[in-house]
C-alpha cells in the first residue's frame, strides 16, 4: 500500500470485512464459500489476499473521507454489527478503543473544552477553545509541535487533555474535515442533484461523490494558489464551532446511500446473484450461475424504427425493422448531435450498428445539394486485431455501398497507396497502424480531414496495447484543441467498471454521452459455469480437465447446439481436437459429433480436401474444426464459414477469434486460464477482458433463448474468476511503459517542444486520470499525493526521465536547463518506422561503418522487437535442418540460441524457404511483418551518418527483404513471375551477369542456357530492367564548394506492371576513400520523364584538402535490386579558382555631420545629424571625386544614400548630364521613385521618369529627364540603338543596385548595359561615372576591374559590418516532401515568434502566395491555442473594424483581425499599401510574406523568419533553391536601425541543406557571369546596331564583359580546362563562331566571308526583345494565310513564355479550361507553361471565370508579354507582303487589348453596359459594330434601342473615337513616275480629349495607334503599312508601288491597334 500496515489497522479491516457480511442477505447456500475463503488464511495463503477493496475511489486523500467513515452505517446496521463485534477476536482493547472512537467525536472534544474552560479559567470561550485547537490538530506541522501548541492554549494543567488530544488526533481530525464536507456539501448540494442511473449503482455512488469531492477539491486548489498557509485552516477560520460539530454528527450523503444500494449486489463483493448453485465432485467443484433475466423495456421506452432515419441512412439499415433497445436509447444523442460518446455494453449488443449511426450523422453532415462531397472528410475505425478489422471492412463497405463510400482496410496485411487514401472515406485501421500514420507530419492533410474517430474494444486500455490508444486520443485532443477544429470521437466497450474515468478520458460529458448498460441488456441471457479443479497431480489434472471439457461439450451437442472450446495457444488446438475425437470414440458418442445428414456434406468435403492443412482434413471427418492465426487466411475462412453453416459442431480456436470473427456458439468453453505469455516469459492468467469477449460469442442472437458460458479453472482461481464476473476490477493505464516511444513520436511530430507541453500532454492521456484516482497502482505514495495532489510534479518527473533517456539514446536533444525538446534524425527514424526506444539503444551499439552479412542480421535479430520470440525444444531439429538448407550465412550462436532462430528465421523469409511446424510458422510470421520497418530504419541511420558502405549495403539489404531474393542471386529473379525457375538458375550457374547479357546476341543466350526461345524472353526482360545513365558537369564555385549539374537519362522500357506510376532512385555522391555521403537525395523518376529528355539535377557538394582521388555519383534503385549506375568525379585536372577575398575594414572615423555637404538644399534632404560609419568613410571619394566606386555593404548599411552623394556631385559639377539608376527589380525601382520623388524631385526641382514594364515614358520626357530609373531590361531594349537616340550618350552617371544579382538568370542583361556603357563612353569620348551597389562579394576585385573602379574607389566591407548586429539561427527540417514540411516549420516559427520577438515586430518569409495564407492560419491556431489570439495586434476594435472595411482581400480579412498580414503579388496595390502602413506603424505584429517584399520595400523588422530556402519552379516542375542573394536580402531585413540593439534571424531549411547554408550565409559568396548561356540574343543585338560587324568585333566586344575576367578566374566553372593565352582566345573564338552559326541557322544574320550582317529576322528580335529562337520559329511557322487558332498557337509558343508557372496540381486546372475553351490543345502536355498561356489567351477572349486568384495574376503577365510579341508578328508578316496574315494578327491583338473574339463574338460587347438581348434587338435593325452606332445621328439613336436608356449608351460611346480619312493621289516630284498618297485623319468627338485607349480588360494603361495598310485583298498582297498615333489630327503619306498595273485591287485599309470592328477600307482607284 506504500506505508507500513500497523496490527490494529489490520483488525479494523477484519472488522470492516466482518461487517459487510453481516450486511448481506442470509443465504446459507452461499454464506459456506465466504466462511471458506476467510478460513483459507490456514491454508497458508496470506489473510486478507482474497478480500477485495476497492482503492481507488475511497482511499482518495483530497476526499478528506477516510475508511473508519463505513463504520457510521446506517443506524440500523450498526447497531446489529456492534454486538457481535469479538466475534472471532478477542481483542478486547482494540473492541474498547473502537467503542471509544465513537465518543471521541467534536462532541467529545467540545465537552472536554467545557472541562479546561472550567478548570483553567482561560480567556477563550468554549467554542473559541475548541476551534482553535481544531485548527492546530489539523496544521501540517509535525506531533511535537503540535503537542507544544497544544499546551500553549490549554495551558499546563491540562497535561492530560493534551495527551488524549494527540492520541486521537487522527479520528478527531477527521471528524472535522467530515464536518467540513458537510458543511461545503450543503452548499453545493442545492445546485447538484444527485443522479442515479438505475445500473451499475455501487460504482456510480462512489462516482457522484468523487464530482462532489472534485468540486471540493477544485475550490481547495484554488483557494490554496490564493496564498493561504493551510487550506483547511482557511476553511476553518470561516466556520463557527457549533455548525462545524453539528456538522460533522451528520452522515455524508455517500453513506446515506450506501448498504440499501439496489440489487443483491450493491455493496457486498462476492455476492453472486439469486439462484447460483454450487456442487462438489471428486476433484473439482463446480459453481453454475443462472441467467440474468433481460431488464424489463421501461415504461416509455421505445424502439426506433428504421423509418424514422433520413432517406440516405435507411440504405445502410437495409434489411433492419428497428433498432435494438440499446442503439434506441443513445440513438438520440449519436444521429442529432455531434457529441463524444461512449458506450459501454455487453459483447454482442450490437455496437457495430452504434457505430453505424454515428458515420450516418458524419454522412449527413457532408450530404449538400443532394450529393455527397467525399473529399471534405474522413471516417477512422480503429478495431485492435487485424482480424477484427477485416471484419468490420467487410461488413461495412458492403452495407455502406449504396451511398458511394469506400471503406478499405489499413493494417499490416493490407497496405494502402497514397492515393488509395485520398479516394477512401474510411479507414478502418490497428491503432498501430494509425500511431504511424498520424506520427507524420506528412500525413498531417489526412489527419487533417478524420472527422470521426471510432475506437472500438476501448477496454483494451488494459492491455498492453493500450498505450496507443491513449497516444491516438491525446493526439486526437490536441488536435482538436489547436486546430479548432470538431474530431468527434465515439469510443465503445465491453461493461466495464470504470466507465467514467474512461468516458473522462475520452472527453465524454457524462451527462449526456455516456451509456452504461449491464448484463441485463445483453441479447442472449448467459448461463455461466465456473469449474475449479482441485486435483493437484499434473496428469491427473489435465485427464480431468478433458474430461470435463468433454462432457460438457457433449451435453450441448445432446441439446443440439453448436458449442466451442477455447484454448491457450496454436498447439494445444489439434491436442485437443484429438482429444476430443479420441474421448468420442472411447464413450461412443461419435455420431453426435458426425454431420454426413447435412446436405452439402459431400459438396464441400471436396472443397476441403484442397486445403494443405492436414489437421483440417482429418477432423473435419469427425466434425470438428480447428482455428487459430497461425493458419492461412484462406483455411481460417472456410473453417468460419463450415461452423456457421453447421457442418462442423465443435470448433477448437485461440482466443484471437473471439476478438476478429463474429462466429456465436450456444454454448463456449474456455478450457484452462493458464496462457503461456512470451513477455512475461512465463504463464500468467486469462484476463478479464478476454474471458468477457469469449463469454460474449455465447449464444446466437438470432437463434438462442440463452447461451452458456463455461470456464474450467483450478481450484485456487475459481473465486477470482468469480469476483471478475461479479464486481468487475477497474482498468488500469498501461502508458507508463511505452512513455519514451510515445513522447519521442510527438517530438518528432513538433507537437510537445518542451517539458511544459509535454506535461500538457500528459494531462491528455488516459494515465493522467487514473493516477490522481489510484496512485499506489503507478508507484506513487500517499504522502506524495499529499503533497501534490495535482500530481503534476509526478507528471514532470515522468517527462524528464523519459526525456533524460531519450537524450541519452541520442533520439531527442533535451536540454535540462530550458526543458527544451529538439527531434534529432535518430528519433525521426524510429518514430516513422515504429522502432521501439530499446531497439535504438541497441543499434547505437551495434551499428559499426562497416559490418558484414551476418553481422547484420544479427544485428536485427537483436531488435527488441523481437525479444518476446522463444526458443521451445521440439523446434530445435528443424531449425538445424533449416540452417543447413536455406541459410547462406553463418548464423551466430546457433539455433539453440534465440537470437540464432531469428536469425535463421530472417534468412529463411528471404530465401522463401517452408517450415513444418506451426509455431514457427507463427514466429517467422511475426517477424516478416516487422522485418522491412526494421531494415528501412537502418538504412535511413547509415544514409543520415553519412556512412557510403553500411548505406549501399542496408538498402541492398531492404530490396532483399522487399523481394526476397539475396543480393547474390541473379538480379533477373525480381522477374520470377515471368522466367522459369529452371532459366535462371541456369543463368546462375553459368554466372551470366547483368552486363553480359546485355552485350550478348539472343541466340548466344539461347545457346548459353541450352534452350533456344528462352534467348529472346531473357533479352525481353532485360530491356524492362531499370537502368539509368548519368553524366555530370561539375564547376567549382569556390575552393571548397562544388557545384554539381547531373543528368539522369533512363534507358529502359516502361512497363506499368513492373514499374507502377513512379521509380525512386537513390542519387548518393561519396567519397570512398573516407567513407562519407556528401549529398544524398530521393529522385522520383515518373512514367512521363523516362520517356522524355533527361532530368537535370543540381546540387552542391564539399570538397576537402587534400583532394581525394575522385568522388563517385551513384544511382540506386530504391526498389531494384543490383540496379545502379556509376559517376566518377575525377579532381586529377579540376581548376579551382584562387583564394582571394580581399574586405575593407571599417576605420574607426567619427561620424561625419551632414554639413560636410556644404550646401543647405542637399542637408535637408536627410533627416539625421550625422551619417554612418559606411557612409562617413566612404564620402570623400563618392562626393568630392569622379572616381568610379564599387561600394559591397551587407543589406540595410545605408548604401542608397552613398549613392545619393553621388548624385549631389553629378548636380554639383555636371547639371546637364543625366543620373540612370538601374535596379534589377520592378519593386526597387517603385520604391526608389517614391523615395525620390519626395526628397530629391520636391526639394532640388529636378526631373525624374520611371522606365519598367509598367511605364514607358515619352521621348520629351526622357530629354527633359535628369534622373532616369530604370529595370535593366528597359534599358538594354533603348540603349541597343544608342547611335540614334541622342539621350543615352548623355548619361554622365550610371548607379548600379544590387549588382551581385549579375549571377542571378538577368544577370546578363545587367553585364551587357554596362559593358554597352562603357563602350559607348570610350567611343563618345564623355566618362561615365560607374558606382556599383552590392551585398559583400567574395570576388569584389573582378567586379572593380570589369566596372573600371580602381584602388580607391573599392570599398568592399565584411558581413559583418552591419549598422545592426544580426543573430542567425538555421535550423534544418526533414520531410521529403515541400508542403507537409513547410507545415511542420510553422510551430517552430510560433516558437522562434515568443521567444526572439514577443512584442516586436516579424516578417516571415515563404515561398508562395498559397504558403502565406497557409502559414498565417497556423499562427493564427497556435496563438488561440495558448489562449492569446489577438496577441499581435495593438490597435483598438474601431480602427480595426474601419480598416477591415477598406480590404478587398477575403483571406487578408481575415488574418488581420488576429495581427497578422499578408503580402504578396496578388493583392491588389490599396490591399498592398495599407499593409505596408500597418505593419510600418507597428499595428500588426506579424507580417506574411513572399521573397519579393525582402527586395522592394523597406519594411525591417526585429524578427525575421525565413520559412524554407525553395520555391517552385514550374519550368523545371520541381522545387528550387532561391539564390543565396536572396536569402541575405531577407536576412538584411531583419534590424530596425532606429530601435534595435540586434537583428535576429530564423532561418528554417530542409535538413540537407544546413551544412551549405551555415557556409555561405557568413562567407561572402563569389559571383559568376552567365552570359555564355544567353550569348546569342546579346550578340544578335550588337550585330543589328552595327557595333559588331567581324569576328574580330566579336572578340573585342567579349572583352569588355565580366564574363571575361571571370573565365581567367575560374576557368573550369566555364568548361575551361587551362588559362593559357592560346587555348582562351580559341575557347571565345569557338564561342564566337558557334553563336554565329546558330543565328545564321535561326535565319537572324547572314555570314559572308569577311563579316556578319543582320536580316529581318534578326532586327525585329533585336527591335522587340524578343529571343533569336521565338522570331525563328516565328520564321518557319507564319505563312501566307495563317489562320486565327495558328497564330494563337504560334504566340503562345514564344519562349518567352518558357517561364509562365504551372504550379502544383494546376494541370487540373488547365484540363476543366480546356474543355470550355474553342480551340483544342494538346491534352498530354497539359502541365507545359505553353498550352498554358494558350488556355489563358483564350480564356480571356471567352471571358471564362478563371478557377484560381494566381491565373489572373499569370494572366497580366501573359498579356503584358503578348503586346511586343504580336507586333513582332505583325512585322514579319508585313516585311514578308502577306496581307491576311497582318490583317488576321492584327485582329489578334485587338483580341487581347479587349478580352474578345474577333469571329464569334460582336464588337458591341466593348461597350460595358451591352447585355444579349440588347446584342441581338440591334442586329436586327442592321447595327452589328460600335462603328455603327457612332456613325448614327443622335436622334436616331433612341428609337433603335426601344426603350434601353439612350443615356447609358452614348455615355459608353463617347470611350471611343471616330475616325475620318481624306485622301489625295499626288504625283511626287521628285523621280517623275512614282505616286504618294496623302492621308489625313482627324478625330471626329470633339468632346473627347484623350487618346488613351478604351480597354477595361487589359491590365495596363496604353495609347490608341492605328495601321495604314496599303494592299490588294484580292491576290492578299501587302504593298505597306504605317503605324500612326495622334491626338486630333494628322496628315502622312506613303508611296504607293511604282508598278501601275494592280491599282485595280489596291485598297487603303485603316485598322485600329485595340477596337475591334473600326475597320476602314479606301479603294485606290476610285481616287
Amino acid at each position: 500500500m506504500g506505508y507500513p500496515a500497523s496490527d490494529a489497522n489490520l483488525h479494523k479491516v477484519a472488522s470492516l470485512a466482518q461487517r459487510l457480511f453481516k450486511l448481506q442477505p442470509a443465504d446459507h447456500g452461499r454464506s459456506s464459500v465466504f466462511e471458506r475463503e476467510l478460513n483459507a488464511g490456514e491454508d497458508g495463503v496470506e489473510f486478507g489476499a482474497d478480500l477485495i477493496f476497492q482503492p481507488p475511489s475511497r482511499f482518495l486523500v483530497d476526499s478528506l473521507l477516510d475508511n473508519d467513515d463505513l463504520l457510521e452505517g446506517p443506524p440500523s446496521s450498526r447497531h446489529d454489527g456492534w454486538h457481535d463485534l469479538d466475534h472471532g477476536y478477542s481483542n478486547s482493547t482494540y473492541h474498547h478503543a473502537v467503542v471509544d472512537r465513537r465518543k471521541l467525536s467534536l462532541e467529545w472534544l467540545s465537552n472536554a473544552c467545557d472541562r479546561i474552560v472550567k478548570e483553567c479559567a482561560s480567556q477563550l470561550s468554549r467554542d473559541e477553545l475548541a476551534m482553535a485547537i481544531c485548527r492546530v490538530l489539523n496544521s501540517d506541522k509535525p506531533g511535537e509541535e503540535i503537542a507544544g501548541d497544544l499546551l500553549d492554549l490549554v495551558g499546563v494543567s491540562a497535561f492530560e487533555a493534551v495527551q488524549d488530544l494527540m492520541l486521537h488526533r487522527k479520528e478527531l481530525v477527521d471528524a472535522i474535515h467530515q464536518g467540513l464536507l458537510m458543511l461545503k456539501s450543503d452548499k453545493t448540494a442545492s445546485n447538484t442533484q444527485l443522479r442515479m442511473p438505475s445500473y451499475g449503482t455501487q460504482v456510480t455512488v462512489q462516482t457522484e461523490s468523487e464530482r462532489q469531492i472534485d468540486k471540493l477539491r477544485r475550490k481547495e486548489e484554488k483557494r490554496y494558489k490564493r496564498g493561504a498557509e493551510n487550506r483547511v485552516e482557511d476553511d476553518l477560520s470561516a466556520t463557527n464551532f457549533s455548525s462545524l460539530l453539528r456538522a460533522s454528527e451528520r452522515r455524508s450523503p455517500i453513506e446515506d446511500l450506501f448498504g440499501h444500494g439496489q440489487g443483491p449486489n450493491s455493496l457486498a463483493v462476492t455476492a453472486l446473484p439469486q439462484g447460483t448453485l454450487r456442487k462438489h465432485f471428486k476433484g473439482y467443484e463446480e459453481v453454475i450461475i443462472p441467467p440474468t433475466p433481460t431488464a424489463p423495456m421501461k415504461p416509455g421506452e421505445k424502439l426506433i424504427e428504421i423509418q424514422e432515419l433520413d432517406g440516405f441512412a435507411q440504405a445502410a439499415f437495409r434489411g433492419y425493422k428497428s433498432l435494438n433497445r440499446i442503439q434506441s436509447q443513445i440513438f438520440q444523442t449519436t444521429y442529432y448531435t455531434n457529441e463524444n460518446i461512449l458506450v459501454c455494453a455487453p459483447t454482442g449488443a450490437g455496437k457495430t450498428n452504434i457505430a453505424m449511426i454515428a458515420i450516418l450523422h458524419e454522412i449527413g453532415q457532408h450530404f449538400r445539394d443532394g450529393y455527397l462531397h467525399k473529399d471534405e472528410f474522413k471516417i477512422v475505425y480503429v478495431a485492435p486485431m487485424k482480424a477484427l478489422a477485416a471484419e468490420v471492412t467487410s461488413a461495412f463497405s458492403h452495407r455502406l455501398s449504396p451511398l458511394n463510400m469506400t471503406v478499405r482496410e489499413l493494417t499490416g496485411d493490407m497496405q494502402l497507396s497514397k492515393n488509395e487514401l485520398e479516394e477512401t472515406q474510411m479507414i478502418v485501421t490497428t491503432p498501430e497502424k494509425w500511431d504511424v500514420i498520424t506520427r507524420k507530419s506528412s500525413d498531417m492533410s489526412l489527419s487533417m480531414l478524420v472527422k470521426l474517430l471510432i475506437i472500438d474494444e476501448v477496454h483494451l486500455l488494459n492491455d498492453e496495447r493500450g498505450a496507443v490508444i491513449e497516444a491516438l486520443v491525446a493526439r486526437t485532443l490536441r488536435q482538436v484543441e489547436s486546430t479548432q477544429t470538431m474530431i468527434r470521437i465515439v469510443g465503445l466497450s465491453a461493461t466495464l467498471p470504470s466507465y467514467l474515468e474512461v468516458a473522462q478520458f475520452l472527453r465524454v460529458n457524462p451527462e449526456t454521452g455516456l451509456f452504461f448498460f449491464d448484463s441485463s441488456y445483453r441479447p442472449v441471457p448467459l448461463a455461466q459455469q465456473y469449474i475449479g479443479i482441485s486435483e493437484h497431480n499434473f496428469v491427473a489434472r489435465n485427464a480431468l480437465l478433458n474430461e470435463i471439457c468433454y462432457n460438457k461439450v457433449v451435453d450441448s451437442l445432446r441439446q443440439g447446439h453448436q458449442a466451442m472450446v477455447f484454448v491457450h495457444s496454436r498447439k494445444d488446438t489439434a491436442k485437443t481436437a484429438e482429444k476430443l475425437v479420441e474421448l468420442s470414440r472411447m464413450n461412443e458418442d461419435l455420431e453426435l459429433f458426425k454431420n454426413e445428414t447435412h446436405p452439402q456434406f459431400s459438396l464441400i468435403k471436396k472443397e476441403v480436401q484442397k486445403s494443405r492443412n492436414k489437421d483440417l482434413i482429418g477432423f473435419f471427418e469427425s466434425g470438428v474444426g480447428i482455428h487459430h492465426a497461425g493458419m492461412l487466411r484462406s483455411d481460417r475462412g472456410l473453417t468460419e464459414r463450415l461452423f456457421s453453416d453447421g457442418l462442423i459442431k465443435v470448433l477448437v480456436c485461440t482466443a484471437t477469434l473471439a476478438w476478429g470473427v463474429n462466429l456465436p456458439a450456444h454454448t463456449v468453453v474456455i478450457k484452462g486460464t493458464q496462457l503461456y505469455d512470451p513477455k512475461a516469459g512465463g504463464w500468467r492468467d486469462l484476463g478479464m477482458l478476454d474471458v468477457m469477449q469469449i463469454f460474449g460469442r455465447a449464444g446466437r442472437p438470432q437463434f438462442d433463448k440463452s447461451g452458456e458460458g463455461i470456464i474450467i479453472t483450478s481450484h485456487d482461481k475459481l473465486a477470482y474468476y468469480l469476483r471478475l464476473l461479479t464486481s468487475q476490477l477497474p482498468i488500469e493505464s498501461q502508458f507508463i511503459s511505452s512513455l519514451k516511444d510515445n513522447l519521442n513520436a510527438e517530438v518528432a511530430l513538433g507537437t510537445v517542444t518542451n517539458v511544459k507541453e509535454a506535461c500538457l500532454w500528459l494531462g491528455y492521456t488516459y494515465l493522467s486520470v487514473r493516477m490522481k484516482l489510484n496512485p499506489l497502482a503507478y508507484g506513487i505514495g500517499w504522502d506524495e499525493v499529499m503533497a501534490d495532489p495535482s500530481l503534476s510534479s509526478k507528471q514532470r518527473a515522468l517527462v524528464t526521465e523519459a526525456a533524460r533517456a531519450l537524450d541519452k539514446a541520442k533520439m531527442i536533444r533535451f536540454d535540462e536547463k530550458s526543458g527544451n525538446f529538439s527531434c534529432t534524425e535518430l528519433g525521426r527514424i524510429a518514430s516513422h518506422f515504429y522502432i521501439q526506444y530499446s531497439s535504438v539503444e541497441t543499434y547505437n551499439e551495434m551499428l559499426r561503418p562497416h559490418m558484414n552479412d551476418s553481422e547484420v542480421i544479427d544485428m536485427i535479430a537483436n531488435s527488441s522487437e523481437f525479444e518476446n520470440i522463444q526458443v521451445r525444444e521440439e523446434e530445435q531439429n528443424e531449425l538445424e535442418m533449416l540452417a543447413r538448407t536455406s541459410c547462406p550465412l553463418e548464423v551466430k550462436g546457433g539455433p539453440s540460441n534465440k537470437h540464432g532462430k531469428i536469425s535463421i528465421l530472417i534468412q529463411l523469409y528471404i530465401s522463401r524457404g517452408s517450415i513444418d511446424s506451426f509455431s514457427l510458422v507463427s514466429d517467422a510470421a511475426y517477424i516478416s511483418a516487422s522485418l522491412a520497418r526494421i531494415v528501412r530504419a537502418l538504412f535511413e541511420i547509415c544514409l543520415r551518418r553519412g556512412w557510403c558502405e553500411m548505406t549501399s549495403f542496408m538498402l541492398e539489404y531492404c530490396k532483399a527483404v522487399d523481394r526476397q531474393i539475396w543480393p547474390h542471386q541473379h538480379p533477373l529473379r525480381q522477374f520470377d513471375k515471368d522466367l522459369s525457375a529452371d532459366i535462371l538458375r541456369k543463368l546462375e550457374e553459368r554466372g551470366a551477369d547483368l552486363d553480359r547479357l546485355q552485350e550478348m546476341q539472343e541466340k548466344d543466350i539461347g545457346a548459353l542456357i541450352r534452350y533456344a526461345p528462352g534467348g529472346k524472353l531473357v533479352k525481353q526482360y532485360l530491356g524492362y530492367f531499370p537502368w539509368v545513365q548519368l553524366s555530370a558537369a561539375v564547376s567549382p564555385i569556390t575552393r571548397t564548394v562544388l557545384k554539381v549539374d547531373l543528368l539522369i537519362t533512363p534507358d529502359f522500357v516502361w512497363k506499368d506492371r513492373f514499374h507502377g506510376a513512379a521509380q525512386r532512385w537513390w542519387i548518393l555522391v561519396e567519397d570512398s576513400e573516407n567513407d562519407h555521403i556528401y549529398h544524398s537525395e530521393l529522385f522520383m523518376l515518373t512514367k512521363r520523364m523516362s520517356r522524355g529528355e533527361p532530368q537535370k539535377l543540381s546540387f552542391t557538394i564539399p570538397i576537402f584538402e587534400p583532394h581525394p582521388p575522385q568522388y563517385f555519383i551513384r544511382a540506386v534503385s530504391d526498389s531494384w535490386l543490383q540496379s545502379e549506375a556509376f559517376y566518377t568525379i575525377s579532381f586529377q585536372n579540376l581548376q579551382l579558382p584562387e583564394a582571394r577575398t580581399s574586405h575593407t575594414e571599417l576605420l574607426d572615423l567619427r561620424p561625419l555631420p551632414v554639413t560636410s555637404l556644404g550646401n543647405r538644399t542637399y542637408e535637408s534632404l536627410y533627416n539625421f545629424s550625422h551619417f554612418n560609419p559606411i557612409q562617413t568613410q566612404t564620402f570623400h571619394v563618392l562626393y568630392h571625386t569622379d572616381n568610379n566606386v564599387l561600394l559591397g555593404a551587407p543589406t540595410g548599411s545605408g548604401k542608397t544614400i552613398s549613392a545619393e552623394l553621388a548624385i549631389l556631385h553629378l548636380f554639383n559639377t555636371q547639371p546637364d548630364m543625366k543620373v540612370i539608376y538601374i535596379a534589377p527589380l520592378k519593386a526597387i525601382v517603385r520604391e526608389r521613385m517614391n523615395d525620390w520623388r519626395k526628397r530629391l524631385v520636391s526639394q532640388l526641382g529636378k526631373q525624374m521618369v520611371e522606365m519598367t514594364g509598367d511605364h514607358t515614358p515619352d521621348l520629351m520626357a526622357l530629354m527633359s529627364a535628369d534622373i532616369i530609373i530604370s529595370t535593366p531590361e528597359k534599358w538594354d531594349g533603348i540603349s541597343r540603338n544608342w547611335h540614334s537616340r541622342s539621350y543615352v550618350t548623355k548619361v554622365g552617371l550610371m548607379i548600379l543596385d544590387e549588382i551581385h544579382l549579375l549571377g542571378a538568370d538577368r544577370g546578363p542583361i545587367l553585364e551587357v548595359i554596362v559593358s554597352r556603357m562603357r563602350y559607348i563612353s570610350s567611343q563618345t569620348e564623355r566618362s561615365v561615372r560607374f558606382i556599383g551597389l552590392s551585398t559583400a562579394l567574395a570576388n569584389a576585385g573582378d567586379l572593380a576591374d570589369w566596372l573600371g573602379v580602381g584602388e580607391t574607389g573599392l570599398f568592399n566591407f565584411k558581413p559583418s559590418v552591419r549598422p545592426v548586429p544580426l543573430e542567425v539561427h538555421i535550423q534544418g527540417y526533414p520531410g521529403k516532401y515541400y508542403c507537409p514540411r513547410m507545415n511542420s516549420m510553422n510551430k517552430p516559427a510560433y516558437a522562434a515568434i515568443c521567444t526572439h520577438s514577443p512584442t516586436k515586430p516579424v516578417l516571415i518569409f515563404v515561398s508562395s502566395r498559397r504558403q502565406t495564407r497557409l502559414t498565417a492560419l497556423d499562427l493564427i491556431q497556435y496563438a488561440a491555442s495558448d489562449e492569446h489570439p489577438r496577441q499581435f495586434l495593438s490597435m483598438p476594435e474601431e480602427v480595426l473594424q474601419m480598416i477591415l472595411s477598406q480590404v478587398t482581400d477575403q483571406n487578408l480579412r481575415h488574418t488581420l483581425q488576429f495581427g497578422i498580414g499578408l503580402h504578396h503579388a496578388g493583392l491588389n496595390d490599396k490591399d498592398r499599401s495599407l499593409i505596408e502602413e500597418l505593419f510600418a506603424n507597428n499595428k500588426i505584429q506579424v507580417l506574411v510574406c513572399t521573397s519579393t517584399l525582402a527586395w522592394g520595400v523597406n519594411l525591417p523588422a526585429h524578427l525575421v523568419i525565413i520559412k524554407g530556402t525553395e520555391y517552385y519552379d514550374g519550368k523545371a516542375k520541381r522545387y528550387v533553391d532561391f539564390p543565396i542573394t536572396d536569402i541575405l536580402q531577407m536576412m538584411g531585413r531583419a534590424g530596425r536601425p532606429q530601435y534595435d540593439q540586434h537583428g535576429k534571424a530564423v532561418i528554417l531549411v530542409h535538413e540537407p541543406k544546413k551544412s551549405f547554408y551555415k557556409k555561405f550565409l557568413y562567407e561572402p559568396f563569389p559571383v559568376e557571369s552567365s552570359l555564355k548561356e544567353q550569348l546569342h540574343d546579346h550578340i544578335n543585338a550588337e550585330i543589328v546596331s552595327g557595333t559588331i560587324c567581324h569576328k574580330e568585333d566579336a572578340l573585342h566586344y567579349l572583352t569588355w564583359t565580366y564574363f571575361f575576367r571571370r573565365l581567367v578566374v575560374n576557368p573550369a566553372y566555364y568548361g575551361l580546362e587551362d588559362t593559357a593565352p592560346e587555348i582562351l582566345s580559341s575557347y571565345l573564338s569557338r564561342l564566337v563562331q558557334d553563336t554565329f552559326e546558330d543565328l545564321e541557322d535561326s535565319g537572324c544574320i547572314k555570314m559572308n566571308d569577311d563579316g556578319v550582317e543582320p536580316l529581318m529576322l534578326g532586327s525585329i528580335a533585336s527591335q522587340y526583345y524578343l529571343s533569336y529562337m521565338t522570331v525563328s520559329m516565328f520564321g518557319s511557322n507564319i505563312g501566307p494565310d495563317t489562320s486565327l487558332e495558328v497564330f494563337l498557337h504560334i504566340l503562345s509558343g514564344a519562349s518567352e513564355f518558357d517561364e509562365l508557372p504551372v504550379r502544383h496540381n494546376e494541370e487540373n486546372y488547365n484540363e476543366a479550361l480546356s474543355k470550355n475553351v474553342p480551340y483544342m490543345v494538346d491534352n498530354n502536355r497539359l502541365d507545359d507553361p505553353h498550352v498554358k498561356a494558350n488556355l489563358l489567351f483564350q480564356a480571356h477572349f471567352s471571358q471564362l471565370e478563371l478557377p484560381i486568384s494566381d491565373y489572373v495574376t499569370d494572366l497580366k503577365s501573359v498579356l503584358d508579354q503578348s503586346i511586343r510579341i504580336i507586333q513582332a508578328m505583325i512585322d514579319i508578316c508585313a516585311n514578308s507582303g502577306w496581307l491576311s496574315s497582318t490583317i488576321t494578327c492584327m485582329h489578334l491583338l485587338q483580341m487581347v487589348m479587349q478580352g474578345l473574339w474577333y469571329d464569334k463574338d460582336s464588337s458591341l460587347w466593348m461597350l460595358p453596359c451591352m447585355s444579349s438581348d440588347l446584342v441581338s434587338s440591334l442586329g436586327k435593325k442592321g447595327i452589328s459594330s460600335v462603328q455603327q452606332l457612332l456613325d448614327l445621328p443622335k436622334a436616331n439613336i433612341q428609337t433603335v434601342l426601344e426603350g434601353f436608356p439612350a443615356s447609358r449608351i452614348s455615355q459608353d460611346l463617347q470611350h471611343f473615337p471616330r475616325v475620318q480619312v481624306k485622301l489625295k493621289v499626288q504625283k511626287s516630284d521628285t523621280d517623275g513616275g512614282t505616286f504618294s498618297l496623302n492621308i489625313k485623319l482627324a478625330k471626329m468627338n470633339s468632346n473627347r480629349k484623350t487618346s488613351r485607349a478604351f480597354a477595361p480588360r487589359f491590365p495596363k494603361i496604353k495609347d490608341e495607334a492605328w495601321w495604314l495598310v496599303l494592299g490588294n485583298p484580292s491576290n492578299s498582297e501587302l504593298y505597306a503599312v504605317k503605324r500612326v498615333s495622334f491626338s486630333d489630327r494628322l496628315v502622312t503619306h506613303m508611296e504607293l508601288p511604282s508598278t501601275p498595273t494592280n491599282i485595280e485591287g489596291m485598297k487603303l485599309i485603316l485598322l485600329s491597334d485595340c477596337y475591334l470592328g473600326f475597320e476602314q477600307e479606301y479603294s485606290i482607284k476610285e481616287l
